[in-house]
């Protein structure tokens, strides 16, 4: 394989940055779309529905990506892959639920096609099959990531349904949330790829801090997406962490600097849609968005700051060009 330098290369798109795994990214949909192949006609259709659109597949791909410098063993890291994407789907079929979602990437939510309760199940039956895959991969250090991973998204959600419509709320209980929604499953995706791959005990700690620091940065841009895309784009409505009464950062920076005259307080207090275009129009007419991905840009740096550590290959130079692809969303 040769050898990359590290030196920043302009933004890629993600089939380029994936071209290292790309066949085996191929296996992973295939095995994913190989779950709603059961006896059960009614849950195989809505399997087959959750599955059909899997959005840009960064998880597994961190998996194979952290994997591929040292022994890599698509018998164990296969499975990996697949439960890591299953474990994002069934968080987003249960999110949906929660918000009561009306779209997903571009297509009605579960939720809105069979009702919230199918949806929990659903969400439940998926969380199950990942933990069927992960137990191939026959690690009980990663089976027990898994599970540790699980249960710190689990309080991450419980944490955000807690604090819904909370102004009051400090950056550093925004950035918790993100990583128990967020990050936390981006770390698992990284970590176990090492362990799995039998990396250096030191590498298995870049590529943790590597998942932690993306992690944060890809949510603090999918929150300014919120902002500054559009419905078509998103696949769902603009607005909707602000209609939810979720705080992201863009708009603690705009109570931040407006305490007074505030429309995310009165959206709070009110649950009026139209402070949510107001709170919209005002971050778009400030300098919140560019300081907000200033934020970002700086995690996706600490996310690669070690990365000279481990081998340098292409699969390294490929988590590199994803850290710039994650902070480079919305800003061309």
């Amino acid at each position: 394989m040769k050898a990359l330098s590290t030196r920043r290369r302009p933004a890629l798109e993600l089939n380029q940055i994936y071209a290292p795994i790309q066949d085996d990214l191929s296996r992973v949909k295939d095995t994913l779309k190989s779950i709603s192949r059961i006896d059960f006609a009614w849950l195989a259709d809505q399997l087959s529905y959750v599955v059909r659109e899997t959005g840009k597949g960064i998880r597994p791909a961190l998996t194979l990506l952290s994997a591929k410098s040292y022994r890599y063993d698509l018998a164990y890291l296969l499975p990996m892959a697949v439960s890591v994407e299953l474990m994002h789907t069934a968080t987003l079929v249960h999110d949906d639920a929660i918000d009561k979602a009306r779209t997903r990437r571009g297509q009605a939510t579960i939720n809105s096609v069979w009702g919230d309760e199918i949806a929990v199940l659903l969400g439940d039956y998926l969380f199950a099959k990942a933990g069927e895959f992960v137990a191939d991969t026959q690690t009980p250090r990663v089976i027990k990531l898994f599970s540790q991973t699980l249960a710190t998204i689990s309080s991450g959600e419980i944490g955000q349904f807690r604090g819904a419509y909370n102004i009051d709320q400090k950056r550093q209980d925004y950035f918790r949330r993100v990583y128990g929604k967020t990050a936390s499953l981006f770390s698992l995706s990284t970590q176990s790829g090492a362990v799995l791959a039998h990396a250096p005990e030191a590498a298995v700690a870049v590529m943790k801090e590597y998942g932690d620091n993306l992690g944060i940065a890809f949510q603090i841009v999918d929150d300014i997406l919120d902002f500054t895309s559009t419905e078509e784009a998103m696949g769902k409505p603009v607005g909707s962490d602000l209609t939810q009464g979720t705080l992201t950062l863009p708009a603690m920076m705009l109570a931040e600097r407006h305490p007074d005259a505030n429309p995310v307080r009165k959206l709070f207090r009110t649950r009026d849609r139209r402070y949510v275009d107001e709170a919209i129009e005002m971050v778009l007419n400030s300098t919140i968005v560019p300081d907000c991905y200033q934020v970002a840009a700086e995690y996706a740096r600490d996310a690669c700051r070690n990365l000279k550590s481990i081998p340098d290959t292409e699969s390294r130079q490929a988590l590199m060009d994803l850290a710039d692809f994650v902070v480079g969303q919305g800003t061309e």
